[in-house]
């Protein structure tokens, strides 16, 4: 599932290239994409605004209209959102495609069917994102901020900082490589762990966010596929069995959440 770093990269592409552009047509070709809403809604609504911003609030992509409309967009697993030169030639996985002025062509790519693109009105924004937490790489994401939230959960480690509602925008790869790097164990509950070990886990958050976001941004492609460009080294993540970069004791993978969490088992005791 594309991250934080991912979908920045995403957003940082689509504003080099559909920034000011104006909306030809939009066609929704799986009515799922938009579900609950209407296609029929998006098709008719888009058409003739410009697209005036777009930003990023954890893994949701923003995309600000003219006339006060946001087209809210969620990768989910597989999803893709990207520019292509003419909109005639887009692929067979385009769940949904905009036409913008001089026919290019705005395409929202999912092979898994399970991303989501929705219309709003800006005045409805807060509501939309109010389960969305603490950009950590923003001005809010101070340590007290953090330690706050963190002695106010039960949850094991790894779950709470994918809790979108606590921190947002990290996953899986992320937390796992940010809880190493503070030598925090994944299954240790968030309010049980050291104020010294949340400080460390607080920077270690924002560097890893920082590196994976300037990696992701230079060769970031699509879901699941690192290009050779990405320089961002995963230290713990999918390295079960191989030994730990620091002690050399073997990587350890077990599940949490339904997710597959990596860890070394003498560092991060």
């Amino acid at each position: 599932m594309p991250e934080l770093p991912e979908v920045e990269a995403v957003c940082r592409k689509l504003r080099r290239d559909a920034l000011g552009a104006s909306i030809v047509q939009l066609r929704v070709e799986r009515p799922s994409v938009t579900r609950p809403q209407d296609p029929a809604h998006l098709e008719s609504e888009t058409p003739g605004r410009r697209i005036e911003s777009i930003e990023r609030r954890g893994k949701n992509i923003l995309i600000h209209l003219s006339a006060g409309h946001i087209l809210h967009i969620h990768l989910r697993m597989t999803g893709n959102l990207y520019v292509i030169p003419d909109v005639r030639f887009r692929p067979s996985l385009a769940r949904l495609w905009i036409e913008l002025d001089g026919g290019r062509g705005l395409i929202f790519e999912d092979s898994r069917v399970l991303g989501k693109v929705h219309l709003h009105p800006a005045a409805h924004l807060a509501r939309v994102l109010k389960d969305v937490g603490i950009e950590p790489l923003s001005s809010a994401f101070t340590l007290d901020n953090f330690t706050r939230a963190a002695k106010a959960s039960s949850q094991p480690s790894k779950i709470f900082l994918m809790d979108q509602r606590r921190v947002a925008g990290l996953g899986n790869i992320y937390a796992a490589e940010a809880l190493f790097r503070a030598r925090v164990n994944p299954r240790q509950s968030a309010r049980s762990i050291s104020k010294p070990k949340l400080a460390n886990l607080h920077t270690a958050i924002q560097d890893i966010l920082h590196h994976a976001v300037s990696s992701a941004d230079a060769a970031y492609a699509e879901p699941g596929h690192f290009a050779e460009g990405e320089s961002f080294p995963c230290a713990v993540y999918d390295r079960e069995g191989e030994p730990c970069t620091i002690c050399g004791k073997p990587i350890r993978r077990i599940a949490q959440g339904g997710r597959s969490t990596y860890f070394c088992p003498r560092c991060q005791r």
